[in-house]
């Protein structure tokens, strides 16, 4: 059975370690990486995609994908517990490490300020951001349709990150501290990652990895000399 205040209390004393500020090193990574976290076999399997990127062609030259069995039951607002470890089995199948990691995930933009890009970004000690697709707490003005438009997301008067429409019809993303990185420089970076799409570069090869997507498919035919 699954200790609830355990976990609570494990989360709490977590949130508190995250750095919340700039700790980049000057110059910009030479990699950064996308992860993605699924389930597959009706949640019997947790899947972790781990997408390296060069910076600043943002060209893909490495992917891992791990599966193992899920570690604990999905339990709403405690979801990292269950993500991590395929995330960091995930990492250790990695040749090249990343300066930067997005994850498909949020941030401190969480009700106890410990999503799994917080939590994951802690364990492996590497700067993270956090970028998800809906919203988990806190609340935002209401943007405009316009690509661009923006809003800080805050709860509890404090800010946890900002709310940015990155394409024309299409919902907005979430972008937060993961650890090691600022609200401002998060966004700044996932802006910078762009290339036309709703997700940035390293999470929407993250997700096509994870998925298989035709882009990957194809992706694979070009480069018939990397294997994961």
């Amino acid at each position: 059975m699954t200790d609830m205040a355990a976990l609570r209390a494990e989360q709490l004393r977590r949130a508190a370690e995250v750095i919340r500020y700039d700790e980049l090193p000057a110059e910009p990574p030479a990699f950064i990486a996308g992860a993605d976290v699924g389930f597959e076999q009706e949640g019997a399997v947790t899947r972790a995609a781990i997408a390296i990127l060069r910076y600043p062609s943002l060209e893909l030259v490495e992917y891992q994908v791990a599966r193992i069995a899920p570690v604990m039951p999905y339990i709403p607002g405690f979801l990292s517990f269950r993500e991590y470890p395929a995330l960091l089995a995930a990492w250790g199948q990695l040749r090249q490490k990343p300066g930067l990691i997005f994850v498909d995930g949020h941030g401190v933009s969480h009700p106890r300020r410990l999503g799994v890009a917080s939590h994951f970004g802690l364990l492996v000690d590497v700067p993270t951001i956090g970028v998800a697709k809906k919203r988990l707490c806190g609340k935002f003005a209401p943007l405009d349709a316009a690509v661009g438009a923006l809003a800080p997301l805050e709860d509890k008067g404090e800010q946890l990150g900002w709310v940015w429409r990155s394409k024309a019809r299409c919902n907005p993303l979430f972008i937060s501290t993961g650890h090691r990185v600022g609200a401002d420089s998060a966004l700044a970076w996932v802006q910078r990652c762009m290339a036309g799409y709703r997700l940035p570069e390293p999470t929407r090869w993250a997700d096509a990895i994870a998925s298989r997507r035709p882009v990957f498919q194809r992706w694979l035919q070009q480069h018939p000399e990397v294997s994961p």
